[in-house]
């Protein structure tokens, strides 16, 4: 059993135990039923975007990730794993929200992130979520997820990561940010998730969990509507 074997299934909740999260799941329901549309790129806005806020480097850096989204298309899933998680992990620079935007937290759009050539963990995330979706990894396959990751000799830090699952109950490989190899989440004991989400449902790791997500899941959702008014459409 791995850490992360309680997000395999939905958590099955009494009445009495649903009522708290009775304003989250409504919260959610309204996120998540969006109307169905085709993932895809609007390169030429992007690229228009990207050269006017943060000039040639933002510019080419986008056309570099919608080469490698291109050529990813059609490979196999651990071949598509591989070459989104590099294509972030080498480029981007990891700053705190506080050094990049002066604000304490704010999830950053791709564009965004490649612009600034930056980014704290919820952006590496969103980036390679959307990057994989777009390349055709399903979009049920892959998770965002809270958890509180451990150094040695420094206490548990609150961290996010990506996760890909083969099937619904199977032992998922971890994206990261810190830890630049995918590994089973077996091999990542430095890890203990919270909750995760993504574009069909949330899931907890526990009743007992003192995590609020509907913040989080907020701003989930205005990212992707800034994201789309930028030129990426995942789809969902």
């Amino acid at each position: 059993m791995t850490v992360f074997t309680l997000f395999g299934t939905r958590r099955r909740l009494s009445i009495k135990g649903l009522l708290p999260l009775v304003a989250l799941c409504t919260l959610f329901l309204l996120i998540f039923s969006l109307s169905l549309r085709s993932a895809g790129i609007d390169i030429d806005r992007l690229q228009r975007l990207a050269f006017e806020n943060y000039g040639d480097s933002g510019r080419e850096t986008v056309a570099k990730w919608h080469e490698m989204v291109g050529a990813t298309r059609g490979k196999p899933t651990q071949q598509q794993l591989t070459r989104v998680n590099d294509f972030f992990n080498t480029r981007i620079r990891w700053l705190s929200d506080q050094d990049i935007y002066s604000v304490d937290d704010h999830w950053a759009t791709p564009l965004e992130t490649m612009g600034r050539l930056a980014g704290d963990c919820e952006d590496f995330v969103i980036a390679k979520y959307v990057s994989l979706i777009l390349a055709g990894v399903s979009p049920e396959s892959l998770r965002l997820i809270y958890v509180k990751a451990r150094a040695p000799g420094r206490p548990p830090e609150a961290h996010m990561v990506l996760a890909w699952y083969e099937t619904p109950g199977s032992e998922p490989l971890i994206l990261d940010n810190m830890n630049l190899a995918i590994r089973p989440a077996s091999k990542r004991a430095d890890l203990t998730p919270i909750f995760s989400f993504n574009g069909d449902g949330l899931w907890l790791a526990s009743k007992k969990t003192n995590a609020t997500p509907v913040a989080r899941i907020t701003r989930w959702r205005l990212v992707l509507q800034t994201m789309r008014q930028e030129g990426i459409d995942p789809g969902f």
